[in-house]
């Protein structure tokens, strides 16, 4: 199977980031495609640099919003969300211990850091299912 030459630009960004950032951000990416994989209603994800960063969007139309990885100037990665979601702040409510925000846009995680992937695959799930989610299917 060939990847796409939007697939392969993220590749190219991941193979680029400095250690440990990069291999924080193959385990997130195997992460979100895990995912992905386990809800039937999200399907196939697509893969594209948008902002200079790697999102990862269901490919099927009004399923869910962008999930999308970069390093932070301080050694961590974000794990970015669409503002406009409100996904940032449902998150806050929900585990207002155990994760590190950056305001209404991004979990923040050190790279080797203790996170619960439970916990952040539930929020990648919000995500990817949350037009479905707010039309109530």
């Amino acid at each position: 199977m060939t990847s796409s030459v939007r697939e392969q630009a993220v590749d190219a960004f991941l193979a680029s980031a400095p250690e440990p950032a990069r291999t924080e951000m193959l385990r997130l990416r195997a992460l979100i495609h895990r995912v992905a994989k386990e809800l039937p209603r999200v399907g196939q994800l697509a893969e594209s640099l948008k902002w200079g960063q790697p999102s990862f969007t269901p490919q099927k139309a009004n399923v869910g919003s962008s999930v999308r990885l970069a390093p932070s100037a301080d050694g961590r990665v974000g794990l970015y969300f669409i503002c406009r979601t409100g996904l940032v702040n449902r998150f806050r409510e929900i585990y207002p211990q155990g994760l590190v925000f950056e305001g209404n846009r991004a979990i923040l995680l050190t790279p080797g850091g203790a996170v619960d992937r439970d916990i952040l695959a539930h929020c990648i799930a919000m995500a990817l299912t949350y037009h479905l989610d707010r039309q109530g299917t």
